[in-house]
């Protein structure tokens, strides 16, 4: 993958400004100075607490750019609360964010995680497995199975399964006459739907963390977390309309159905895809038995080392980092230098999503200053009932993921609402991190400009538009099953 082609890389890196950003910056100064002059110090904030989180809505659908959503909101919110000294308080705040324990710790399991998948790739030992699969592979229907079932086995984490489904599987996949779009919605559908499930993988770490630290739970956030997957209903729902479309029973509609007419007829790649051929010369120097092994064993330690540690992804991703670093160049895949290139390279990769982390958890600190959460319990809980809260949860934090493109860092300032509300409200908490997670992994999953979205398209080898756009109607139909099962399940269980 050259530099070139990076899924963060800017689209236009020599592009003038345009007009329009500069009206909506203005637009939003100008709406911050008003309701800064309007607020009484003093008092609380009440419906001006929401403004900065409506402000990263507003930018990230207009530019689709979500780190700088978040930073524009966080500052837009620390003027309103310190208009004499906003700079001094923001250099505060975001010290304070740095130095936390949870901050550093994703800085180092995912920037690792990029790494490790960057090694997979750079020795050959991913395209090797592509050669294996093609030898036991004899039907499309087949084809389908096998890429949705190397995506439910990379369940460790959502960028290293779209990046090594897709480069293991899109050559077979071409020789069935599947389209690149459908490829791509089926990585995209085994990526954040199955990790979400899966209690050892960076999701599942990294949301029990939160949970924990927001106080969901008085015990263990991961035991919280496994309690909830069973309530995790859209990767239930993701799965198995993936398997129904592998197998037939689920037919092609809707801008997939053009997608895969032009596949058939011998052109599976779209027009102005980015796809380039994978590099061959790793591969060619592996037996088929030898190229599965390099494949699998280091992602096979990398979830035995994890659960050693008692669900420790750092400890775990740090042991196969050392033993894959080791095993490929005992056996001469690759020299040490090209291997610490990819681990740095991966570790670039990982640098956007974290900085949303960062910043989100600014944002939720100038939330909590204002006082959003206590003004957003009041305001609600009225007009809630404990029935329907989950089945609000999942259709409005769905919006929200998927208009912003941020799974992650929206969820920094998410669930310190929702898990009041639902304590306040005696909803189980289960169902309510259930709703949460489904409303995550299906904005994620549908959003064209979501970073596993891109990383998937990209991987799969066509265009974020032309995945989003084929992918939206299966992802809209599974958004909606999980509505009414939510819908259900909060009248059975209240």
């Amino acid at each position: 993958m050259s530099h070139s082609t990076h899924a963060f890389a800017p689209s236009h890196p020599t592009e003038r400004g345009k007009g329009k950003t500069m009206i909506l910056v203005a637009g939003i100064l100008a709406t911050v100075v008003v309701l800064t002059l309007y607020h009484e110090t003093g008092t609380d904030f009440g419906w001006i607490s929401l403004v900065p989180s409506l402000i990263v809505l507003i930018v990230a659908i207009s530019t689709h750019r979500t780190l700088e959503a978040l930073a524009i909101g966080a500052l837009s919110g620390l003027i309103m609360l310190q208009p004499s000294d906003y700079i001094g308080e923001l250099a505060d705040i975001s010290l304070s964010v740095m130095m936390d324990e949870t901050i550093a710790w994703l800085i180092l399991v995912c920037g690792l995680m990029g790494g490790f998948i960057g090694m997979l790739e750079k020795s050959g030992c991913t395209l090797s497995f592509s050669h294996f699969v093609n030898r036991a592979v004899k039907t499309r229907h087949q084809a389908m199975l096998s890429t949705a079932g190397l995506g439910v086995l990379i369940f460790i984490d959502d960028y290293l399964n779209a990046l090594a489904t897709s480069a293991a599987m899109k050559r077979l996949t071409d020789r069935f006459g599947v389209s690149r779009e459908k490829l791509a919605y089926i990585v995209d559908s085994t990526a954040a739907p199955i990790c979400i499930l899966v209690p050892v993988s960076t999701w599942a770490v990294y949301f029990a963390q939160l949970l924990e630290h927001n106080s969901a739970t008085e015990g263990s956030g991961m035991a919280l977390y496994i309690q909830s997957i069973p309530f995790m209903l859209y990767g239930w729902v993701a799965m198995l309309l993936v398997v129904l479309m592998a197998v037939g029973k689920l037919p092609d509609f809707g801008p997939m159905k053009a997608a895969e007419k032009r596949a058939q007829s011998g052109q599976p790649i779209p027009e102005g895809a980015p796809d380039t051929l994978a590099d061959e010369h790793g591969a060619a120097h592996m037996s088929p038995l030898r190229g599965v092994f390099n494949f699998l064993a280091p992602m096979a330690l990398l979830i035995g080392a994890s659960a050693y540690y008692e669900i420790d992804l750092l400890k775990g991703v740090i042991v196969a980092t050392l033993f894959t670093l080791v095993l490929y160049m005992i056996q001469r895949l690759s020299t040490f230098n090209t291997l610490m290139e990819a681990i740095m390279d991966g570790f670039r990769t990982m640098m956007l999503p974290l900085a949303i982390v960062a910043v989100g958890f600014v944002l939720r600190e100038i939330n909590d200053q204002l006082g959003m959460t206590t003004f957003l319990i009041e305001s609600l809980t009225p007009y809630l009932t404990a029935a329907v809260l989950p089945a609000f949860i999942f259709l409005t934090m769905a919006i929200v993921v998927f208009a912003t493109g941020s799974s992650w860092g929206v969820f920094v300032i998410s669930i310190p609402i929702v898990v009041p509300i639902a304590q306040h409200m005696d909803v189980s908490m289960p169902l309510a991190v259930g709703a949460l997670l489904s409303a995550s992994s299906f904005g994620s999953h549908a959003c064209f400009f979501s970073d596993s979205s891109v990383l998937s398209a990209q991987g799969s080898g066509c265009l974020p538009l032309q995945h989003g756009l084929t992918q939206l109607p299966y992802a809209a139909l599974g958004a909606l099953i999980t509505a009414l099962g939510f819908l259900g399940l909060g009248f059975i269980m209240v």
